[in-house]
């Protein structure tokens, strides 16, 4: 059985794993040859301002004076230069939208597991072309253009990652850091001789990132008056920069200035997807090599913005965000970054048509040099009658296409160039063709663990086929119609349970039937007050899933009012905690009052932190003390209660709960108060299940005790209703997870969650403390199922055959649904889909033994334990 039971996990881990090398392997190639235009550039420099956070209509729009929030690049929208907007791609997140900006490609897929901090895979970028680069800003982002970039060129001014705090009462700072250190620079510049010499060569840029209207974004929201003056103080500083380039280089007219942003983002103060709001930014291009502003008297738009923000008069030209890239290399006249894919936005441009046909000429060449590579990389590791190459660009229509292209340049016809035993000895035979197959492909050594994998299972389910024989004569014993009427119910209910990944009301309409289930059986008539009870519960635990899961308003007093109906359940334990003696009765006692105060302590936490907020003085460091020392009790205190069982899930219920509150803003702080008054009440149910089974094992709920040694010989075999019970328990463990929102939606990450215990941008810790709340509902449910399995005698091991087989035709559905494209939230969703279910089985191992300890274990608090027996 230990042997199975390990194969079973590697198999599921095996599994688990394949989706990353399948899906999410760098599709980036390198090899190319640089290309860039052979013409002399309209620019020595270039300025990039990029206004992390920054919605276009947040720029374009009049506030309510009709007056622009940004005077002076409206002033250059309407007079110097040239405007747009430039649509991101999803993920609208910080560093695919810098990638593409500076790389000109849109997020190698690989990077969705690193986050912030590496890169997934070496790619060039504008800065590595340049001949000197220095970036201005936030740590999270200048580094990981200055660790790819060859040689020692890119220099990088960071500000401590402590100053992004979201709890700050000016987050304007980091904006006025960046404008200040770009002037102590120049300044220090006139008298280094070195340094001089170098801000004056030609093919160098200059990047400014500027994260305040982020940080006040997520901190305040984009309506509010912190995002709006931010806009206007960036406007002033951009102002004094390019104030201060004019006069350090003598008016030389050989500076190009790019202002735009990385991603916008929603009303509720968060990105990541595809809304308008996130994926329309700003672009603003003036100086050298940049077209004068244009009146016109007609736009070709189909949207109303540019009435709303009064340019209907200027010439708007929109371009894909990775256009900015090849846009900037031209300016400047370095090599297109060579993983570019941006196709150069020529109507932006002011020069010569030779200068404009020259630069889409090596554009063209730059992105078909990608192709090639490409393709010749496939061709290397592919049988060739298995090898099709791209009929329509063949290596002769390529080598017409671009001689056609340079004939039409040399005839200064531009227009034209602008296009764009016998058993074993069986399967040990298909093993050994199936890995010569992959031998003769130079597959990577992960696809010979994927194809030879099924080999051995398939042949261990062979020569176990007279258990399946045995299954199957089993299942014919029922009446056929029962059989089908029992295997419709559970196609169903596995069905409602993918939906419900899909679809959060699904869980809903899955406790609605749950809440009508004791008066399809003789439950109601066999326990009226426990039957209606389960009925109340379950549906007003459907309630949550119909709750919105982003742009929720935070609601403080939900919260309280949830820490309230604790202390009240609290304190109805209090007086027959009294009445009992003998100094065990005082410890628990003790130990139910210490979770009272920590209850107590935790409300006025949210409370103090919340006003604190609102006042932006921060988040007091008593506060964050308190929190984190109420985290690091809550898994302490449980087992310094008594083993009674529901003395037990009691005390868990409040420890767990007083993190909760304070990792809660809103209406979610009551969800797992419904959910665990659910699980006490389905405890109850299960009991009244086995006496009207005929099974003779019930006990009396007051006189059980968790204990660590189970006495295996109390096990009993499976009936039909413990697959009904294995389904609950899948069934609650998905409610756990999306009951109040979607894991797999970074759009729905709530940044004031963690306010209590940090406001200082850590996303690996805000992550860390986002998971636990996540995990404190999986830990009450997996709590509540070991009472279940104690009051029942269910084997484990039972259980986990049948939890395995629910999950895994669960994840048959999930494994061909995975996206290795579109937003984060696409991609993300798709993943944990099919890694919650695929997960689930090794989770439940690492839960089940969180959950064993948390029920069984006992800590005394002076004296020797005492043990306890059922």
């Amino acid at each position: 059985m230990l042997l199975f039971f390990t194969l079973g996990l590697f198999v599921h881990f095996v599994f688990f794993v394949s989706i990353f090398d399948i899906y999410f392997t760098s599709p980036l190639v390198h090899g190319m040859t640089p290309q860039f235009t052979p013409l002399p550039p309209p620019a020595k420099r270039l300025v990039l301002f990029v206004a992390d956070g920054l919605r276009a209509d947040a720029l374009y729009e009049l506030d309510e004076n009709g007056n622009s929030r940004a005077p002076f690049l409206r002033n250059i929208i309407m007079y110097e230069g040239s405007w747009g907007i430039s649509h991101t791609r999803v993920p609208t997140e910080s560093r695919p939208g810098h990638v593409a900006l500076i790389a000109g490609f849109y997020e190698d897929v690989s990077a969705v597991a690193k986050g912030w901090k590496e890169n997934p895979v070496e790619f060039d970028s504008l800065f590595n072309e340049s001949k000197y680069t220095w970036s201005w800003g936030s740590p999270d982002i200048l580094p990981m253009f200055a660790k790819g970039a060859s040689g020692d060129h890119v220099y990088t001014y960071s500000y401590d990652a402590k100053t992004e705090d979201f709890g700050a009462n000016d987050a304007t700072k980091l904006d006025t850091w960046v404008f200040d250190n770009v002037k102590d620079f120049f300044d220090t510049a006139r008298n280094n001789q070195s340094l001089f010499s170098k801000i004056n060569e030609e093919k160098i840029v200059f990047f400014l990132h500027l994260l305040g209207i982020d940080t006040n974004g997520h901190a305040h929201r984009p309506s509010s008056r912190d995002y709006k003056d931010n806009i206007k103080k960036v406007d002033d500083g951009v102002k004094e920069i390019v104030s201060m380039f004019k006069h350090f280089y003598g008016n030389d007219g050989k500076t190009t200035f790019i202002f735009t942003s990385d991603h916008g983002m929603t009303d509720w103060g968060f990105h990541g997807a595809g809304h308008p709001s996130e994926t329309l930014t700003p672009l603003v291009t003036w100086g050298a090599g940049i077209k004068y502003a244009q009146k016109v008297s007609a736009q070709q738009f189909d949207d109303a913005f540019l009435k709303e923000w009064r340019l209907e008069n200027w010439k708007r030209q929109d371009i894909n965000q990775a256009d900015i890239a090849p846009l900037m290399a031209s300016l400047i006249g370095v090599p297109f970054p060579l993983n570019s894919v941006g196709i150069l936005p020529v109507d932006y441009l002011n020069n010569t048509d030779l200068f404009k046909a020259e630069s889409m000429f090596t554009n063209a060449v730059q992105i078909l040099e990608q192709f090639k590579v490409k393709m010749t990389q496939k061709k290397e590791v592919t049988l060739p009658f298995l090898f099709t190459p791209f009929k329509l660009l063949s290596d002769s229509k390529q080598l017409n296409i671009l001689r056609k292209a340079r004939s039409y340049i040399k005839q200064g016809k531009f227009d034209e160039a602008k296009s764009s035993h016998l058993l074993p000895y069986g399967f040990l035979a298909a093993g050994l063709l199936v890995a010569l197959f992959l031998l003769i492909q130079a597959c990577p050594w992960t696809y010979y663990v994927y194809c030879l994998l099924p080999v051995p299972i398939w042949y261990a389910v062979l020569r176990e086929f007279q258990v399946v024989q045995d299954l199957v004569a089993s299942l014919l014993t029922f009446p056929l119609s029962h059989f089908v009427g029992y295997l419709l119910v559970f196609t169903v209910g596995i069905e409602v349970l993918v939906l419900s990944f899909f679809y959060r009301y699904m869980l809903t309409a899955g406790l609605i039937v749950f809440a009508g289930w004791p008066f399809l059986t003789k439950l109601w008539t066999q326990a009226k007050i426990t039957s209606l009870s389960w009925t109340v519960f379950s549906l007003l635990l459907a309630v949550f899933p119909l709750m919105p899961v982003v742009g929720r308003t935070p609601d403080i007093s939900l919260v309280m009012g949830a820490g309230l109906l604790v202390l009240l359940l609290s304190l109805f334990a209090v007086p027959s905690l009294i009445k009992r003696k003998g100094s065990l009765a005082k410890e628990e006692l003790l130990v139910h009052l210490l979770q009272i105060l920590s209850t107590v302590l935790s409300m006025y936490v949210v409370y103090s932190t919340n006003s604190s907020l609102l006042r932006k003085q921060g988040l007091p460091l008593m506060n964050q003390i308190l929190s984190w020392a109420v985290l690091a009790s809550s898994l302490v205190v449980p087992l310094l209660s008594s083993p009674a069982l529901f003395q037990r899930l009691f005390s868990i219920l409040l420890s767990l709960m007083s993190t909760y509150l304070l990792l809660s803003t809103g209406y979610e702080a009551l969800f797992p108060l419904v959910l665990s008054c659910l699980m006490f009440v389905w405890i109850h149910m299960e009991q009244e299940t086995l006496q009207q089974s005929g099974i003779s094992c019930k006990k009396k709920l007051a006189s059980i005790q968790f204990s660590y040694t189970m006495d295996i010989t109390q096990f009993r075999q499976l009936y039909l209703d413990d697959i009904r019970r294995a389904f609950f328990l899948v069934f609650f463990l998905v409610t756990a997870f999306f009951g109040t929102g979607n894991i797999a939606s970074i759009n729905s990450f709530e940044l004031a969650s963690v306010y209590c215990f940090l406001t200082v941008f850590s996303p690996f810790m805000m992550g860390a403390l986002m998971m636990w709340k996540i995990l404190i509902p999986f830990v009450l449910v997996m709590c509540a199922f070991e009472a279940v399995q104690l009051t029942t005698q269910l084997s484990s091991k039972s259980l986990f055959l049948i939890v395995l087989v629910i999950s895994d035709i669960m994840a048959l559905h999930f494994f061909f649904l995975v996206k290795d494209y579109g937003s984060w939230l696409d991609i993300g969703t798709s993943i944990s889909h099919y890694v919650i279910v695929m997960s689930m089985t090794i989770f439940l191992v690492f839960l089940n033994g969180l959950a064993q300890v948390l029920t069984t274990k006992k800590l005394r608090l002076r004296g020797k334990p005492k043990s306890h027996h059922m």
